[in-house]
């Protein structure tokens, strides 16, 4: 059998990936819909479902108000009006990733440690690679050995040149030394790998601020987009860094990783609900192809557990 045909599709990995979020609402909705009419005490049912999912409160009530104001006599319905309501939430940040002209195109990414942002880098660069353009990766991560060497792997997966020094080694030097190797060698896109802060930790929170400072002594417009990679699984923590972070290092898009490990899934529209940041990709796998632009249509009918 050929890969195109035994290779699920994005679609088949995108539901595949949300079962275990779908699977939570759908079952609850299904054995309050069996029941008969949504009652006040069933569509409250409903809400507290959501809430578990990770939706959010604001958006979990809002979902159950239409929900309760409508006469719905099957499954079908109930997920389909689920599913419209999750798409108005997501649509207005389903955006994808423009890369300027200008050279480099500078995207510096951030994220806890875990949450997939060395992998997710290394997927993009072969993504931006493929479209025909090349991409330098900073191994800017110096605290962890191992960060530099994934990056490095990546990079030749991805036919991107790499930047790297040995752990331990200035990450603001290392930055700023990569822009202008990127400069010199006119190349499209610089990807700078980061630690992994945890946002509670003030001096690595500084070092980021300083990374950013120094790279803007080379072009003041530098970076270009801060991407920040955000792990399904967390939940609620998710909230908390998009506001730590959007503080500290300016982020301009999101990323969300591990979906497919999680029943909190919806974690992603109460995100959206909240901060309205651009959502650039989602990955539900660790496979190269496992990152996909992020379409709000797909996403909606995926958490509401509808087929395609």
């Amino acid at each position: 059998m050929n890969d195109s045909t035994s290779k699920p599709s994005w679609w088949q990995r995108l539901t595949g990936g949300l079962k275990r979020t779908s699977t939570a609402i759908g079952q609850t909705i299904s054995d309050l819909v069996m029941r008969g009419p949504l009652t006040p005490e069933r569509i409250e049912e409903i809400e507290e479902t959501l809430i578990r999912a990770d939706l959010g409160v604001d958006v979990a009530a809002r979902l159950a108000t239409v929900m309760g104001e409508g006469r719905y006599h099957d499954l079908k319905e109930v997920k389909d009006v689920l599913a419209a309501e999750v798409e108005k939430i997501m649509a207005p940040v389903a955006q994808p990733l423009v890369i300027g002209a200008g050279k480099p195109f500078v995207i510096l990414v951030v994220g806890v440690n875990g949450s997939g942002k060395t992998t997710t880098i290394g997927k993009l660069a072969a993504k931006i690679h493929a479209e025909g353009k090349s991409v330098m990766l900073c191994a800017a991560d110096t605290f962890r050995a191992a960060a530099i060497d994934q990056l490095k792997i990546w990079a030749g997966r991805s036919g991107a040149s790499v930047l790297a020094r040995e752990p331990g080694a200035d990450a603001a030097g290392l930055a700023y030394d990569a822009l202008a190797e990127a400069k010199g060698e006119e190349i499209d896109v610089l990807l700078v790998d980061t630690a992994g802060r945890l946002q509670n930790k003030a001096a690595l929170m500084d070092e980021l601020e300083k990374m950013v400072r120094v790279m803007k002594k080379l072009d003041p417009s530098a970076p270009h987009a801060v991407l920040l990679v955000l792990d399904a699984t967390v939940g609620q923590n998710a909230l908390s860094q998009v506001d730590e972070f959007r503080r500290t290092a300016g982020v301009t898009g999101l990323v969300m990783t591990k979906l497919d490990g999680t029943a909190r899934g919806g974690i992603l529209v109460a995100i959206a609900a909240k901060h309205r940041l651009p959502v650039h990709f989602i990955g539900v796998g660790e496979g190269i192809d496992d990152l996909a632009p992020f379409a709000a249509r797909d996403f909606a009918r995926a958490i509401a557990g509808i087929d395609a």
